[in-house]
């Protein structure tokens, strides 16, 4: 196996930040996987059809983000339970049996949870209504929490969600709150677990809420970092998760997923640690 060459890649639009080239090259080197090579591709939406059909027997697997993961699930020839129930996959396994697609965010979200301490979610709270948040609903279900809130723009535009939470047994209340910053905080307030899926800058004016400090934030965004959102929630004094953390651990599944090997954890937060230090 190590001598045979393989392919792999991350997928999406824009791409050229993404540091998943960075992890996986690091797994590769750390499990003597030589002749593995990682690349990014710029694809959008209309242009992921053709490009999977257009991939050779080399290729293992892509990493699929923004915003591909919801249309990975029609390229697919199989789909894992958990990205069927989420409506959302971001990793594809490509064998001679076809194309199997699977959901690693959600095990990226859990395991940076409870890195952080996080066993239960009693109370939780989800910014966003996008395929990360669908994620997140299935990562804290696992946690424990059944009836998160999930704070969005407009309740209209959140059909997705509610079918994801529906197929994963789960009863989120929605409130369409983002718009109007204050009242959004209050929502904050007393919450456990707060996970925000938004993207860079939209939850900045949130920073400022009246966090208890026993709550748990993530921000799945991790450029810049901090952000003005888990820098307010850190002076608060509450445990703040890096989407760096989620970053790492749902590439480390998929590793194992493409290689067949488990991914090297260490080695993986290592090289992600020096890219991230190089950048600033």
């Amino acid at each position: 196996m190590n001598g045979t060459s393989h392919r792999a890649a991350v997928l999406g639009s824009p791409i050229a930040h993404s540091l998943s080239p960075v992890l996986h090259g690091a797994a590769y080197a750390a499990l003597g996987l030589h002749g593995w090579s990682y690349d990014a591709h710029e694809v959008d939406e209309a242009g992921l059809p053709a490009f999977v059909d257009a991939l050779g027997p080399e290729w293992a697997g892509l990493s699929l983000t923004m915003p591909l993961k919801r249309v990975a699930l029609e390229v697919a020839d199989r789909v894992s339970p958990l990205a069927e129930a989420t409506g959302a996959a971001n990793t594809m396994v490509l064998t001679a049996d076809g194309r199997f697609v699977e959901n690693t965010d959600v095990t990226g979200i859990v395991a940076s949870l409870r890195g952080a301490g996080v066993e239960r979610a009693g109370s939780a709270v989800v910014l966003g209504a996008g395929g990360t948040a669908q994620a997140a609903l299935a990562a804290l279900r696992e946690l424990g929490a059944r009836t998160p809130t999930v704070l969005v723009r407009d309740a209209g535009r959140a059909r997705e969600l509610r079918d994801a939470a529906e197929r994963l047994e789960v009863s989120p209340v929605v409130e369409a709150v983002l718009g109007d910053p204050p009242r959004a905080a209050e929502f904050l307030t007393g919450a456990d677990v707060v996970v925000s899926t938004l993207p860079g800058g939209a939850a900045d004016e949130l920073g400022g809420a009246r966090w208890r400090p026993s709550t748990t934030v993530l921000d799945v965004v991790y450029a810049p970092w901090p952000t003005a959102f888990a820098a307010g929630a850190a002076l608060a004094g509450c445990r703040i998760v890096s989407g760096l953390d989620m970053l790492l651990h749902q590439a480390v599944a998929q590793v194992e997923l493409m290689t067949g090997r488990p991914g090297p954890v260490e080695a993986m937060r290592t090289a992600l640690d020096d890219a991230v230090l190089a950048r600033r």
